[in-house]
């Protein structure tokens, strides 16, 4: 029995042993299990270390010292830049105004050589009113221009009429003209009846001291050729005066010189 008694506390002995043997599989290592959850305080505490170093560093930005004349270095730029701005301006200012001077400057000349322009011609005709050698001379058709209308058979005519002869007396009478022209074979003279279509035509009226410019229409036929253009100028009290024209002097270089054939209507 007691040797019984033996062998039972020897297997009791024996599974003591082995029992603590497997107990540490099933339990996890402490200091493994505080590294695990040690991570993410870490973490936390490293982001309240950075917040608390960005805002010191923030602080010392506003509170730090300013160097002693940085509010009269930011007052002397402001002028500075104010003074420059208004330089700007001015300079803008002085520019429109000289351009808006050369603009008028600009309207100005070229008003006074139209002017120019002008006396120029009127010296011009003074002066063959008078002749190159200032003769006085009678009544005279010193000048005649016609232009077409329109109507290729309407011509529209200007004459200058002088007398420098009897200077401050009024010299009056009435204007007619005719015209030489050819139809290829032979020429012919066209009275005033015939280029004003109307018997018995009157004449146009003038009466002037010195000068005058009287104007009127004129029919040419069709299908003829102008040659010569003639004035005849019948005073009130005188004798008939006639000055001939050749017809290209007295029409512009582009007109026709020969009266268009407009074709019959039937």
């Amino acid at each position: 029995m007691t040797a019984g008694l033996q062998q039972c506390d020897i297997g009791v002995m024996s599974v003591l042993r082995r029992k603590p043997s497997a107990m540490p599989s099933a339990l996890p290592s402490p200091k493994r299990s505080m590294v695990g959850s040690g991570h993410p305080k870490l973490a936390q505490l490293l982001l309240v270390l950075l917040a608390l170093g960005l805002g010191g560093w923030g602080a010392w930005r506003s509170f730090a010292p300013q160097p002693s004349n940085a509010r009269e270095q930011l007052v002397a730029q402001a002028t500075q830049i104010a003074n420059l701005q208004q330089q700007v301006a001015n300079l803008r200012r002085s520019d429109q105004i000289s351009r808006q001077a050369n603009t008028d400057l600009q309207g100005t000349l070229a008003e006074r050589d139209e002017e120019v322009a002008g006396l120029r011609a009127d010296v011009a005709f003074y002066e063959r009113l008078v002749g190159p050698t200032g003769q006085r001379r009678g009544l005279a058709a010193q000048e005649l221009k016609l232009e077409p209308q329109a109507d290729p058979q309407l011509w529209h005519f200007v004459a200058t009429l002088t007398q420098t002869l009897n200077r401050g007396e009024i010299n009056a009478g009435s204007l007619r003209l005719a015209l030489e022209v050819t139809d290829g074979q032979q020429m012919r003279r066209l009275d005033w009846n015939v280029l004003r279509q109307q018997a018995n035509a009157p004449g146009i009226e003038y009466s002037f001291k010195y000068f005058q410019q009287v104007s009127g229409d004129i029919v040419l036929p069709r299908g003829v050729k102008p040659v010569r253009v003639i004035a005849r100028l019948q005073p009130q009290d005188g004798e008939l005066v006639e000055n001939s024209f050749s017809w290209s002097s007295v029409v512009p270089s582009a007109a026709p010189a020969v009266a268009s054939r407009l074709p019959d209507k039937g």
